[in-house]
């Protein structure tokens, strides 16, 4: 399996270097690519001078690469960067579906940064006339830690301030900060680590909450890291990394195949179609609507490991979920037995029954469930006189849940990638279908890149 790259993306006057410590310790977990941002590290600005352009410049840079797996490090400002790259990857942007996690590090947010109009007017004062002389970059690089740095990491640090593109610089405090791209960020769930430095100022673990939480409903808390300020990479390498490498678990675990995510990749993939896809592999989100209780939620998950032959618990509950999200949100196919009411109310019915007719159906062992599933479908259980139902709509009700139970489950792209499907992938754009020259059995085409489950 290939290995899972890595982008890091630096705060403002820094450059890739202030990740070498950080990389130093992940080791050989991932491909780590740090980058200098366009303007910063002794490159040019360039036209990359706008938030829109930076953002263009980063996924440029990722899908050139086209990783089956990718998360981002996105620093300060690197971290609005990395959290508009992301929101791009959501809406289906070729190169970049294989994104599986985003760590923020004292990220600014997509709304405008908070920041004193003093300190902003001090910061431009500096680049007025081309670079800071090295007292001023000193005292940007010891106002944003938590203590005077070790003497080679505040050097280097020093150095990276004064050899930044001015334009960039200026750009960056009088625009870039100041751009509100929160629509554009929207809701991105991936897997997500939300860092702050215990001693920041305006970028501390409160702002995180307020501005960049909303926008990653799957990270949960914001982690402060303690004796840290801004400066995080040089303050604290070791607690970073750790952090990073429970990440990079996280998304790895939640990753789809690689010859799957080589497929959406593929220009003949709409970006309609790869937002869809990635977005159902992903699943409702934490706050979705539900209609079962707990008790309800585990008896259908039960029923969906013994109707698909699960052995994988999480697997059967997560689809447990998506169905209960479903029924919420009248997401089925809108067909039902006359006999039976809407879906919303027959669902909870019939599990309630389940429950009730076998004195706890998730007491009973799995050949235990299958055989009473049997007789169900065969008409032959009679639920007792406080069911809503009879022992004919059960059977109905049980015939409906199968067939919704099997779509949710064909309509996964993980399914998709273990029965080697690959229907999705007919065109480039609304109109312009590219379809199949190869019809016949057993042919494949050289784009067809996943595996054939029958070899």
């Amino acid at each position: 399996m290939p290995q899972l790259q890595l982008f890091f993306l630096h705060a403002l006057g820094a450059s890739a270097g202030e990740w070498e410590r950080v990389i130093a310790r992940l080791g050989d977990r991932a491909d780590c690519i740090a980058l200098d941002i366009p303007g910063f590290g002794g490159t040019s600005a360039g036209e990359c001078t706008d938030v829109t352009a930076l953002v263009d410049w980063f996924c440029a840079t990722v899908a050139a690469r086209a990783p089956s797996r990718w998360c981002v490090v996105g620093h300060s400002m690197g971290g609005k960067i990395a959290t508009l790259a992301a929101a791009r990857a959501r809406e289906g942007a070729p190169g970049l579906a294989g994104l599986c996690g985003v760590v923020l590090v004292a990220a600014s947010p997509p709304s405008p940064e908070p920041m004193e109009e003093q300190r902003r007017q001090q910061m431009l004062g500096w680049f007025a006339d081309g670079a800071p002389t090295p007292a001023q970059a000193a005292q940007f690089v010891d106002d944003n830690s938590a203590r005077r740095l070790d003497e080679a990491p505040r050097e280097q640090a020093i150095a990276d301030v004064r050899r930044s593109d001015p334009r960039a610089w200026r750009a960056w405090l009088e625009q870039g900060s100041k751009e509100d791209a929160s629509g554009q960020a929207g809701r991105i769930a991936l897997p997500a680590l939300l860092l702050a430095g215990a001693e920041d100022g305006d970028l501390d673990a409160d702002a995180q909450r307020r501005l960049n939480l909303p926008h990653y409903p799957e990270a949960g808390e914001v982690v402060a890291i303690a004796d840290a300020a801004h400066l995080i990479p040089y303050e604290q390498p070791d607690a970073l990394a750790a952090h990073i490498d429970a990440l990079l678990r996280w998304a790895e675990a939640s990753a789809l195949p690689p010859a799957f995510i080589d497929l959406l990749n593929l220009p003949r993939v709409q970006p309609r179609m790869r937002a869809t896809l990635l977005a159902r592999h992903r699943g409702p989100p934490r706050d979705a609507p539900r209609v079962l209780s707990d008790t309800q939620r585990a008896v259908l998950a039960a029923v969906v490991a013994s109707v698909l032959a699960l052995d994988d618990a999480a697997q059967a509950a997560d689809l447990a979920r998506r169905l209960d999200v479903g029924l919420a949100t009248q997401a089925g196919d809108g067909w039902r037995f006359a006999d039976l009411p809407a879906d919303a109310q027959a669902w909870p019915l019939g599990l309630d029954a389940l429950d009730a007719m076998t004195g706890g159906w998730c007491a009973r062992d799995p050949l235990a469930q299958e055989a009473w599933l049997t007789r169900i479908a065969r008409g032959d259980a009679q639920p007792g006189p406080q069911s809503a139902l009879d022992g004919a709509q059960l059977a109905r009700w049980f015939e409906d849940v199968r067939a919704e139970i099997a779509r949710t489950w064909a309509s996964l792209p993980a399914t998709m990638a273990a029965m080697g499907y690959d229907g999705f992938a007919t065109g480039s754009a609304p109109g312009e279908g590219e379809g199949y020259v190869l019809a016949g059995a057993d042919q494949r085409e050289p784009w067809q890149r996943l595996p054939d489950p029958r070899e």
